[in-house]
């Protein structure tokens, strides 16, 4: 996810704009943004350099993750997602929700890269092609 990182910020003042960006014209670095249709949990997909990175945000988590001490940020509604990795809690200071994000209708399947995500009124479900990834709800988030 570092170079997920390293685009926060651009994200973040990107989020309110189109739904798919590219990096510069003929370059295939995009980012796409999409979210649940109750508006709860909101995603941004990226390819930077070449390199697939997930992440999802849930708008109010019910029971939060207790946050390390390493982390100064938000802990426990942000989660990440490499595309042959585990997938992980994030330590963020900025948000994946986009109100002008594309709706996922509740019993659609996406395929974002490496990443499929199957859109549930129980929930969103993403994983990656190494069988990786998360299940995420306000009530309920579990990693795989």
């Amino acid at each position: 996810m570092p170079a997920l990182r390293r685009l926060l910020p651009v994200v973040a003042a990107l989020a309110v704009t189109a739904v798919a960006l590219p990096a510069a014209a003929g370059a295939k670095d995009t980012l796409i943004s999409f979210q649940t249709p109750s508006h709860g949990i909101g995603c941004f997909y990226g390819v930077f350099q070449g390199k697939a990175d997930l992440r999802c945000d849930v708008r109010n988590v019910t029971h939060r993750a207790k946050r390390p001490a390493s982390c100064q940020l938000d802990y426990g509604n942000a989660f990440g997602l490499t595309a042959k990795g585990r997938a992980r809690r994030l330590c963020v200071g900025d948000t994946a929700l986009n109100p002008k994000a594309k709706v996922i209708a509740y019993g659609q399947t996406k395929h974002y890269g490496p990443f499929t995500c199957l859109s549930k009124t129980s929930g969103l479900r993403c994983s990656n092609k190494a069988g990786h990834g998360f299940l995420l709800a306000r009530d309920a988030q579990s990693l795989f």
